[in-house]
């Protein structure tokens, strides 16, 4: 299958998967018409939509695409979404007919508090869609999650295999760099991915997916217990952090002050 991401809004993305006979499905549709305007372009049919949460940005554009072609829309079993038809759960398995794959639902709570991945191991690279939990080089705001909630979140992400294809729903890499080497700023992983990133949006390419050696690598999320990162967070608020969600915590809030 072929991955597309749609640009939408100021910097978000709509995630589309096209198959050989030109089935597609497409992810956190916020805005339906760049999503018409690309099926249309392409003689596409759409099957199915997935959604990871209940912001607008990600939701706004069901109706009017289900109005067009009357489709199943997944979604997490605990928030409340206008349009959702099939309601999901932590490791339930999803399976689409047209386009055929098969996801396996994760519970990342956090971003939302019922906020889900859609994980596909089947195909190579394996294929997330993370909604707003997981981004390239940061993690989403805690508008109603915990600390502990997001870092656990991260953590069974990052369980997956390491070349895992990670679609976000943002194109925040190169803000979320800034901050990185605000807090690392000798980091040799940041520097050069802030150099590789800096390069794909110049020309006007977006810097997703990315992938878990990507993340592991230079997502100070994904990097609270490292000495460096330790040393600069206790730095920023005066005082030793002994607790790992304590330092994810912090790091957090540095981000949302940043």
């Amino acid at each position: 299958m072929k991955l597309h991401a749609l640009p939408a809004f100021h910097d978000n993305y709509i995630w589309l998967l096209v198959d050989d006979n030109r089935q597609c499905l497409v992810v956190d549709p916020g805005d339906a018409a760049p999503v018409v305007q690309f099926i249309e372009a392409n003689q596409l049919t759409l099957g199915a939509i997935l959604i990871t949460h209940h912001h607008p940005d990600h939701t706004g554009g069901i109706h009017q695409l289900v109005s067009r072609w009357p489709v199943k829309v997944y979604g997490p079993a605990h928030e409340n979404i206008s349009g959702v038809t099939d309601r999901l759960e932590d490791d339930d398995i999803l399976s689409i007919m047209a386009p055929s794959i098969r996801f396996r639902v994760i519970d990342v709570p956090g971003h939302t508090l019922g906020h889900i991945a859609y994980y596909c191991e089947e195909q190579q690279p394996p294929l997330l869609f993370c909604g707003d939990t997981l981004f390239s080089a940061g993690c989403g705001r805690l508008f109603e999650g915990t600390p502990a909630q997001m870092d656990a979140s991260l953590n069974a992400l990052c369980e997956l295999p390491d070349n895992t294809r990670i679609c976000c729903t943002h194109e925040y890499t190169l803000a979320n760099l800034q901050f990185a080497l605000a807090v690392l700023p000798d980091d040799p992983a940041l520097n050069e991915r802030m150099t590789r990133v800096q390069a794909l949006r110049n020309a006007g390419k977006p810097s997703l997916p990315t992938d878990f050696t990507t993340e592991k690598a230079s997502n100070p999320f994904l990097r609270v217990d490292e000495p460096a990162t330790q040393k600069a967070l206790e730095a920023e608020i005066g005082h030793p952090l002994t607790e790992h969600v304590a330092r994810f915590a912090a790091l957090r809030a540095w981000k949302d002050r940043f």
